[in-house]
């Protein structure tokens, strides 16, 4: 026998969970990003008193100068470790979310289906039309949730792509330019 009261309450404790889920693992990225924010500034500060000590201790111009270069590769390689890192842990997110948002999608198809199978059986009579009509429109979102789904993975990959290209062509310009300054 169909009873919706045993229904809404299946979606509601599922609803729960999903949020429960959703909070753990926004906490556990903000924990991330906190952290690779926490050792950035640690490393910042560690590099300007080592710069700092250098740039003390040079015994002329020139010697400053070649601390200068140094010290601008330094900062160009940990500005863009940081980077790469910040991406990384974005990108690990986004996955995280993505899986948690397709498992909740796939939980919430099975229930509806269910639903809507239990809710057809106890249909009266010459209802037949309106039922098929709710299968054939929930089929037909669902499809369209999955070619949606399909292409948000196209983009992400592509932008994926594009962004470590673009970091890679970033550290090989700086480590150039910065190599070109040594010679000059």
């Amino acid at each position: 026998m169909y009873n919706a009261t045993e229904q809404f309450a299946e979606i509601n404790q599922t609803n729960v969970s999903n949020a429960i889920k959703l909070a753990s693992l926004s906490i556990e990225n903000a924990e991330k990003l906190v952290q690779l924010n926490i050792n950035a500034a640690k490393l910042a500060i560690a590099q300007a008193v080592e710069g700092a000590q250098a740039a003390a201790s040079a015994k002329d111009v020139q010697e400053l100068f070649a601390l200068r270069a140094k010290l601008a590769e330094v900062g160009v390689q940990s500005a863009t470790g940081y980077s790469r890192t910040l991406y990384e842990l974005s990108s690990e997110a986004q996955a995280g979310f993505s899986a948690l948002a397709e498992e909740s999608w796939a939980n919430y198809t099975k229930g509806v289906a269910a639903w809507v199978e239990k809710a057809s059986q106890s249909a009266p009579a010459g209802s037949d039309v309106a039922v098929n009509a709710l299968k054939s429109t929930f089929a037909a979102s669902s499809a369209a949730f999955d070619q949606f789904q399909k292409a948000t993975k196209q983009v992400v990959g592509l932008a994926d792509a594009s962004m470590r290209a673009a970091a890679a062509n970033a550290t090989k310009v700086a480590t150039h330019n910065v190599k070109t300054r040594r010679a000059a």
